[in-house]
């Protein structure tokens, strides 16, 4: 027995569970998960305890950039999870709200800072930067000057792949850097090596030459799922076997169907080995005729093959690996594979929220991480232009303010309709939480319905508002109900 498991395993793991076997009783681990059995040994022998920047040492991240880039560049599954993902969290780009006690400089910064936005296409990076994080684990931007812009506000955001942030002679780094991030005392970042030229150049430099930007300049999103984590790696990385796993499937399910295709029948013979048959040479081909009789050699017969597959488990398969795929990124099924076939009405709802609740907390990582930080450049450069900012605002740090996404649709939009009104005449809710809920500013809307309103009295036209009564409504299905007009039939 253990010249076999030396033979699967290697020298050193034996070396491991003889060690633990020969351990006292009451030092061996007293959980199954800490036991070391010659059934598990094989499965937990690339278990480590290496520290988390070493774990995703500069190779390491580089494999699984490579890996994770090749799949979403050729499973259309990937790269709709991880568009999907950017859509949802940026949508059309977030809007700034000042919350200062001049509302009239208020409503100046915000225009100003949102014309720049869209000067500088800021969702649309920031959609870059959150696909960046999904595919290669982390992203980089550089908050510098662009003398060409035509703004007063030469502010510009350039984001840059993780392979340009690294130490080029890693043997030589010293012990305060970790890949590029030079530390202080304190774990805090204070510079970053970005090189001048892409190292997958095909022509670039034999000694590649960096610059070194200061962390004030730098923006650096990525997820630490370990303490003391300073460099991410791609959120697709348990997935991408499973997405290998997917492919090979598929491919291997559609080549059995052509093979059956393509063949129409087999000939065979029920004669024993050397038997009483007439001669027939190997893979000889029989042209078959439409609508005609065939006849066969003496001895031999014909039997039509079946195409068998795709299985009736291919399906299945597909829709669980798909599940388990979207699962490290909090995303349900029926977003992941865009198809809701199957789904009831409350069964869909309660999928949705806790992705919605996922996306809060990315919103919330992006607003503390990357938009404050380019709002305190933003307000810092702004300050310099006379009457733009508010005259008790002295310091980006007393510009108070919150940021607006993009709402989510509700499904039954009479239903939410309804419970917005009984909350706002139970004073349970504001009008600010309410337009929060769709991404909208409540002054703005206000301002705007206004507008509208004192338009309809100088045109002479109605403008009595009444809200629908829940019992004038008709009758609608619970949730736990399938609705046939929203949810398609399973096929």
């Amino acid at each position: 027995m253990l010249t076999w498991l030396k033979r699967l395993t290697g020298p050193r793991a034996l070396t491991r569970l003889q060690s633990v076997r020969r351990l006292p009783a009451w030092l061996r681990g007293r959980y199954d998960a800490a036991t070391t059995t010659d059934n598990n040994v094989r499965h937990w022998r690339a278990a480590d305890s290496l520290s988390a920047n070493a774990a995703n040492s500069p190779d390491v991240r580089r494999i699984l950039r490579n890996r994770a880039r090749y799949e979403v560049a050729n499973n259309s599954y990937a790269r709709g999870i991880v568009l999907t993902l950017a859509n949802d969290i940026v949508g059309t780009g977030p809007r700034l709200q000042m919350l200062t006690d001049d509302a009239a400089a208020n409503r100046r910064i915000e225009q100003a800072f949102q014309q720049w936005a869209r000067s500088v296409r800021l969702a649309e990076r920031l959609r870059t930067i959150r696909q960046a994080c999904a595919v290669d684990g982390e992203a980089f931007a550089i908050l510098t000057n662009n003398e060409n812009r035509p703004d007063a506000i030469k502010l510009d955001l350039r984001v840059i792949e993780a392979d340009l942030v690294t130490t080029p002679d890693l043997h030589l780094k010293p012990e305060d850097h970790v890949d590029g991030i030079r530390f202080d005392a304190y774990g805090n970042p204070t510079s970053y090596c970005v090189l001048r030229e892409h190292p997958g150049e095909p022509h670039g430099r034999l000694e590649p030459r960096c610059d070194r930007i200061p962390a004030d300049s730098m923006i650096h999103l990525f997820r630490a799922d370990r303490p003391g984590q300073a460099r991410g790696i791609p959120e697709l990385t348990p997935a991408l076997p499973l997405f290998a796993m997917l492919r090979d499937y598929s491919l291997a399910t559609l080549d059995a169907a052509k093979a059956a295709a393509y063949f129409a029948g087999i000939i065979y013979t029920d004669a024993p080995a050397n038997g009483e048959s007439d001669a027939v040479e190997p893979m000889d081909q029989i042209e078959l005729e439409r609508n005609a009789l065939l006849t066969m050699p003496g001895g031999w017969k014909m039997s039509q093959l079946h195409a068998e597959h795709p299985s009736g488990t291919y399906a299945e398969f597909k829709r669980e690996i798909l599940n388990e795929i979207a699962r490290c990124l909090n995303m349900p099924f029926n977003i992941a594979a865009a198809n809701s076939a199957g789904y009831n009405y409350a069964s869909g709802r309660l999928d949705h929220q806790t992705y919605f609740k996922s996306i809060r907390v990315e919103q919330s990582h992006l607003e503390a991480v990357v938009l404050d930080r380019i709002l305190a450049a933003w307000l810092h450069e702004a300050r310099l232009i006379p009457g733009l900012l508010p005259t008790g605002l002295r310091s980006p740090a007393d510009g108070a303010h919150q940021w607006f996404w993009d709402g989510h649709e509700h499904v039954d939009p009479a239903k939410e309709a309804n419970a917005q009104a009984t909350r706002l005449a139970s004073h349970t809710t504001t009008l600010a939480d309410e337009y929060a809920r769709r991404g909208l500013d409540w002054e703005t809307q206000l301002r705007q319905r206004a507008k509208e309103l004192t338009l309809m009295r100088d045109l002479g036209l109605s403008v009595a508002e009444s809200l629908p009564r829940p019992e004038d409504e008709e009758d609608e299905p619970d949730d736990g109900e399938t609705r046939e007009e929203e949810v398609p039939t399973q096929a």
